[in-house]
């Protein structure tokens, strides 16, 4: 199966075995998803929740995209000192 039905084998299947092909492409436009895994990543708490019920609201669909860059980013900032730390040794 190939569009938004793949799925990623560490994080499991993208949306449930319920849910039609456009709910689950929509969940992963939506930044729903791609929050999920960054969670898996890095479970620290977040001061500011996912909307997962986004229905085409571009702002809603921005926040949450927001907000997985801000993760992103928090989480690069805090590892990169171990990962230079990593290649000195190297």
């Amino acid at each position: 199966p190939g569009g938004a039905a793949w799925r990623v084998k560490t994080f499991g299947p993208l949306g449930n075995e319920n849910e039609d092909k456009l709910t689950m492409y929509m969940d992963l436009v939506d930044g729903v998803f791609l929050n999920k895994i960054m969670l898996q990543i890095d479970p620290r708490p977040t001061n500011q929740r996912v909307n997962k019920h986004v229905d085409n609201d571009v702002n809603l669909r921005i926040q949450n995209l927001t907000i997985l860059v801000r993760n992103i980013k928090i989480y690069y900032q805090m590892i990169r000192p171990f990962v230079r730390q990593c290649m000195n040794r190297g």
